[in-house]
């Protein structure tokens, strides 16, 4: 039983797509909601088979655990972007100047009679 759910699951999501393509002529708006009925009916299905439960009560649990991060002020945030900004113009500078370097030689090798 729990198959034949996730299969129907399938076709309902596969009709969603059959529809949005059917409605070629139709308004964009319904063939949207062709597939987001679709996928609103799998995600229903689903839900009553084994794997749909377990995911279920992962997404639970998950949640319960975002709740115990302990997320950075925003001075705490700005004061990380500043320095990571910091550190791109760094490393975009060096970078640049390398490649000024290395261009030079190039030009002064290919410049050399051999």
């Amino acid at each position: 039983m729990n198959n034949l759910k996730l299969v129907l699951a399938i076709v309902f999501v596969v009709i969603g797509v059959a529809g949005f393509f059917y409605l070629n002529e139709s308004a964009m708006v319904l063939r949207v909601l062709s597939i987001l009925i679709g996928i609103l009916l799998a995600a229903v299905t689903a839900r009553f088979t084994t794997q749909g439960q377990e995911f279920y009560v992962f997404c639970g649990e998950s949640s319960e655990e975002i709740k115990k991060v302990v997320w950075p002020t925003r001075k705490e945030a700005l004061q990380t972007s500043g320095v990571v900004f910091a550190f791109v113009v760094a490393m975009a500078l060096f970078l640049w100047l390398i490649d000024a370097a290395l261009m030079s030689l190039v030009k002064v090798l290919m410049d050399r009679d051999v």
